[in-house]
């Protein structure tokens, strides 16, 4: 039986990143991030809570930080109803909902005695780690992968797993002492205090405590009066002078939620106002980046490129010829690898010594922008033995015109690898980018990136390298232009379409018309 005085929901209120349906799921002992639940299903749709828009500017750097919410209040006073309501009335795909739950500190045993004897008060500023929850909250705010804490209530102690969490546009910290800590104030976008009558809190309290956590009346009662009604009169109702909005009432109040949606709709509309216009006019006057490899157009690549270029060419050709391109592709990408500035001697079966090459780094690892990119994973697996494989799936918002990261799985200690990064076509370069960022998010090195894929426009070479000059960009073909919807000119049409067979037929029918692969 847990004696904490429960500050939060009791339910996990932290999630993480939902794999839409259909995605591809891979067993692996190294993966980074796992699929759960999402956070909130309301009658019109789930709202996930991991993921972010890309919001960078044309130099590749985030141009907007997280919109962060404080969300203060008494124990029970229904902070994580309003919560749930602001989300839910948001309509925002991309938020986290953060408690302070999870950052309770680890007790001593003496502090577990006295926990097991229902004295020790966990409504104090001093039970939580509030270093540990300010840098926690500084790296989410700024989209960084942070992990979170899982604490055990029955043992006080965290557990072993932690969770990880990427970015969000939207983080809501709630907690009976968000307001108590001076640095975590100053990370906090807008701060509300939810006021609920006293009787009200210490009522739902009760039947909390004895119906979900099978507690007593005379231990509810007794907590109560020595920890949680002085620690409230202390610590937190001082605190309501700081908020911006008071909510009385709680999760009842809709028009105080009301306002306050309104006001976070004021502030993301100005964060998703359109990217194009930026990329577009990104270094489009300059010539191609140094950073830039084209593989050389032999008789054998233009031959292949005339292949799946064909409208008229059938899938099971367009898959052959499309996979030796792919091939030679890593094949080439691989010569940029580093290798030993001295040579490197073997000793041949004749006994003889060779002078040759051998590879200089840690690992490798292969990361597909699904799905078109995974199609690219078995040709690195042929040329690459125990190659790690991670993915990465960003699709555009049809409303914002937008990418958005909606699926990550990624090895452990990336960081320490080369990584390719594959995608078939690249248009605009904005998924590209935002695949970039994320890895650099997962501390991998700016210099240790390959961007590996079939085809290119100038303006998609132009932003990745504008954004990104140590990324090495790698292609079979750049072509020169797109059309108005931002199609590849003239193009390969929907790879992913043509290669599974998801656009009704075996080749390249009149009525399909090709999407742009960001």
């Amino acid at each position: 039986m847990s004696s904490r005085s429960d500050s939060g929901s009791g339910e996990d209120s932290l999630d993480r990143l939902l794999p839409p349906a259909g995605a591809p799921r891979r067993r692996s002992a190294t993966s980074l991030s796992k699929t759960e639940p999402p956070l909130l299903r309301t009658g019109t749709r789930t709202i996930y809570t991991a993921g972010r828009p890309p919001w960078y500017d044309e130099h590749g750097a985030q141009s907007k930080e997280a919109f962060v919410i404080g969300l203060c209040g008494g124990s029970a006073s229904g902070k994580t109803t309003v919560a749930n309501k602001i989300i839910e009335a948001l309509d925002v795909p991309w938020v986290v909902l953060l408690s302070m739950d999870s950052f309770y500190r680890v007790l001593s045993a003496e502090e577990q005695t006295l926990a097991a004897s229902n004295d020790y008060n966990f409504d104090h500023p001093g039970a939580f780690d509030f270093q540990l929850l300010v840098a926690t909250l500084k790296k989410l705010k700024q989209g960084k992968s942070v992990k979170i804490p899982v604490y055990d209530f029955t043992t006080h102690r965290r557990q072993k797993d932690w969770k990880n969490v990427y970015g969000a546009s939207v983080i809501i910290l709630e907690g009976i002492m968000s307001f108590v800590d001076k640095e975590l104030l100053q990370l906090l976008d807008m701060k509300i205090f939810v006021d609920t009558d006293s009787d009200i809190r210490l009522v739902r309290r009760l039947r909390r405590d004895i119906t979900e956590r099978g507690r007593d009346i005379e231990g509810v009662i007794k907590q109560y009066n020595k920890f949680v009604k002085p620690a409230f009169e202390q610590y937190i109702e001082p605190t309501m002078r700081l908020a911006d909005i008071v909510v009385p009432r709680g999760g009842g109040n809709m028009v105080a939620i009301d306002l306050i949606v309104q006001h976070i709709h004021s502030q993301l509309e100005e964060l998703i106002k359109s990217r194009w216009a930026l990329l577009a006019s990104a270094q489009q006057t300059q010539p191609l980046p140094q950073t830039l490899s084209v593989l050389e157009s032999t008789p054998q690549v233009r031959g292949l490129h005339t292949i799946i270029r064909n409208r008229e060419t059938s899938r099971d050709e367009f898959i052959f010829y499309s996979k030796r391109l792919m091939r030679l592709l890593i094949e080439h990408a691989l010569t940029f690898l580093p290798s030993q500035v001295t040579t490197y001697v073997v000793q041949t079966p004749q006994g003889h010594e060779y002078e040759g090459r051998s590879y200089n780094g840690k690992g490798i690892t292969g990361v597909s922008i699904l799905r078109a990119g995974e199609t690219m994973e078995p040709a690195l697996r042929a040329v690459c033995k125990d190659v790690r494989i991670g993915k990465i799936l960003i699709q555009t918002n049809l409303d914002s015109g937008e990418p958005e990261l909606h699926y990550l799985r990624l090895p452990k200690d990336i960081s320490e690898d080369h990584v390719i990064l594959m995608d078939s076509t690249v248009s605009t370069g904005a998924a590209a980018m935002m695949a970039v960022r994320v890895l650099l998010d997962h501390e991998v090195e700016e210099d240790k990136i390959m961007l590996v894929s079939l085809l290119m426009a100038e303006l998609g070479v132009h932003s990745v390298a504008y954004a990104f000059p140590k990324v090495k960009i790698i292609t079979t073909a750049v072509d020169k232009s797109l059309d108005d919807f931002l199609h590849v000119v003239p193009g390969i049409g929907d790879f992913g379409d043509r290669y599974f067979g998801t656009d009704g037929s075996d080749g390249w029918s009149d009525e399909d018309q090709e999407q742009p692969s960001y």
